[in-house]
């Protein structure tokens, strides 16, 4: 089936939950009105049914091969990745200053959604590209901002990330990979760093990495840390690509999914050593490093939400074809599949979970963009910090409910969905890496529980609950027969939320152990709790705008989240709060094999 782009989902989650009406009405999004946002939509969505679709199961069949040292793509990628480029989809959210064609991050973050729910495996490339593009505008020299930035932001040289090692995975600061400083200003750089997507290819002119390194005498730890910019082919003064740099792709893993994405083993320095420019300041390479992350994985997120919504859709084809069963009036004919209850109950679970996580995703991407955009220095830091504490459960709740869609999505297919010919096997497997990139899911409950809750002594998630409350009390408010028992689930959810992060506080200062242990429980708290918050925020503005509540696909959707997802809050509390001794008390010796 072809890929349909859910411009209409978006518009409903960017005006209800992100508030984009309010925010262009401000002057926040200067000279950008919807009208325009939803032609880009509509204009991405249409380039990634037609373009990138096509290839996505193909790729995933043919995958990236390594031959005579040099990595090449299934067959059309390089031609497609011409058209992306040349289309001026790597622009998109890119500074004027150097081609881009610096619109929000807000639609960046929906388009974005277009380009991995398509062809994920595609997606992986312009998705680190824009991440180095972040690192380099941010902590590069101005030198190395005009050498690099305008042909990555055309699209004429692709980005990487290099942090994991053999021996250093998400612990960086067992990191080995050596930089040397050189008479010219330039670092010699020596190492070796696994599982770097897109590390090398063809269809890029050149490759920029940015690598992170230890200089001589550096600190140990996180603290001795330097980030370098290496690329593939050397750049000449006249900006003329020179000689290829001393950096070879040793070998591609074989994955589960994402066939067709190159995942390289990199050797920096087999030679005299790689030439590379030291980004920002010696040691803390680390600090310029994680703007790379932070982007990367809000990023990841709405990647979740992307396979998610692309199983749904091909989910939802399958059970309106597929004949099979009595229907409940009795008839001896099979029926659609789509008739019996519990699918029905699959595809809606699908639909609403994919709903609330892309929310998730594009209000953190809100909150981006007024950190940087707003007037007001206050509003700025305010957003920075909202941001701060939503990336980690847009990353992490996003991601898991990639996996749970995919996985319900095989279900509604039967044994259908077990075999590679429907495709929906091939989401299953691509989705499955997803809670593993850029720092696992457990390591976002950690930072949520550990770094972000305590922001501001508390203040800031304290004012994200009140946000959310008023968003509980209007439903509420409303009195609407077709919202059943929306507001009073969401309120239980509320409540739940509320009285865990207090207790969480509580148990850092006492008990951090107890903390830790429910920290991804809490994750996903915060993720159904904010999630059904903003489906009810796409029902309330179906109501305001004049639709028929009954019939209205969104008041449906958080109807159906509220009572059948949401519920799950209070128990997840109580997980949170009264099961961490369970889990302390078993000794590790007990999970020896």
């Amino acid at each position: 089936m072809a890929y349909r782009a859910p411009v209409n989902d978006i518009i409903v989650a960017l005006r209800s939950a992100a508030g984009l009406d309010d925010l262009i009405e401000s002057g926040v999004y200067d000279g950008l009105d919807l009208d325009t946002i939803e032609t880009v939509l509509h204009e991405a969505g249409r380039f990634a049914g037609e373009v990138l679709e096509p290839l996505s199961r193909s790729g995933d069949k043919q995958g990236s091969k390594l031959e005579n040292a040099t990595v090449l793509t299934p067959e059309g990628w390089a031609a497609a990745y011409k058209q992306f480029s040349e289309a001026g989809w790597s622009a998109l959210p890119c500074p004027e200053e150097f081609g881009g064609q610096g619109l929000p991050q807000v639609v960046s973050t929906a388009v974005c959604e277009f380009w991995n729910a398509s062809n994920l495996a595609f997606g992986l490339c312009p998705l680190l590209t824009q991440g180095a593009i972040d690192a380099i505008h941010i902590g590069g020299s101005d030198d190395l901002k005009a050498r690099f930035l305008p042909k990555l932001v055309s699209g004429e040289w692709s980005g990487t990330m290099n942090l994991t090692e053999p021996q250093a995975g998400s612990d960086l600061a067992l990191i080995k990979s050596r930089a040397v400083p050189q008479a010219d200003g330039t670092y010699r750089i020596f190492g070796t760093k696994i599982f770097i997507t897109y590390g090398d290819h063809e269809m890029a002119d050149n490759i920029i990495h940015l690598v992170l390194a230890r200089l001589p005498n550096a600190p140990e730890g996180t603290r001795g840390i330097s980030l370098f910019l290496v690329p593939k082919r050397l750049v000449n003064e006249d900006e003329s690509l020179g000689a290829r740099n001393d950096v070879v792709c040793a070998g591609l893993e074989e994955k589960l999914g994402i066939h067709a994405s190159p995942t390289c083993v990199m050797n920096f320095g087999e030679k005299d050593g790689a030439v590379g420019y030291l980004i920002g300041e010696e040691n803390r390479g680390l600090a310029t490093m994680f703007v790379m992350m932070n982007a990367a994985r809000l990023a990841v997120g709405m990647q979740g939400v992307a396979v998610a919504d692309r199983a749904t859709q091909r989910a939802i084809e399958y059970a309106n074809e597929r004949r099979q069963g009595r229907g409940p009036d009795g008839g001896q004919a099979p029926v659609a599949i789509v008739e019996h209850a519990d699918v029905r109950r699959m595809l809606v679970t699908m639909q609403s979970m994919t709903q609330a996580a892309r929310a998730i995703c594009l209000v953190t991407a809100r909150e981006g963009d007024l950190a940087q955009r707003a007037s007001d220095p206050e509003a700025r830091q305010r957003a920075g910090a909202r941001a701060a504490l939503l990336t980690p459960v847009a990353k992490a709740f996003s991601t898991d409910v990639g996996c749970e869609v995919a996985s319900l999505g095989v279900q509604v297919h039967g044994g259908m969905g077990f075999v590679e010919e429907t495709g929906a096997a091939q989401y299953y497997r691509d989705a499955r890496i997803l809670p593993i990139y850029e720092g696992t899911n457990g390591i976002q409950a950690i930072d949520l529980v550990t770094r972000k809750l305590p922001l501001g002594e508390g203040e800031v998630m304290r004012s994200y609950l009140q946000d959310l409350g008023q968003i509980v009390k209007e439903v509420r408010e409303s009195n609407r027969p077709e919202f059943g028992r929306m507001g009073e689930r969401l309120g239980e959810a509320l409540a739940a939320l509320a009285e865990t992060s207090l207790w969480i506080g509580e148990q850092l200062r006492s008990n951090p152990e107890a903390a830790l242990a429910g920290a991804t429980t809490y994750l996903r708290l915060f993720g159904i709790t904010a999630g059904g918050c903003y489906l009810a925020s796409g029902a309330l503005l179906s109501l305001r705008e004049g639709k028929s509540a009954g019939h209205d696909r969104h008041v449906g959707l958080a109807r159906f989240f509220a009572e059948n997802i949401a519920v799950a809050a209070p128990g997840l509390g109580a997980s949170v709060m009264t099961g961490a001794e369970a889990l302390t008390n078993i000794p590790t010796e007990r999970l020896s094999a």
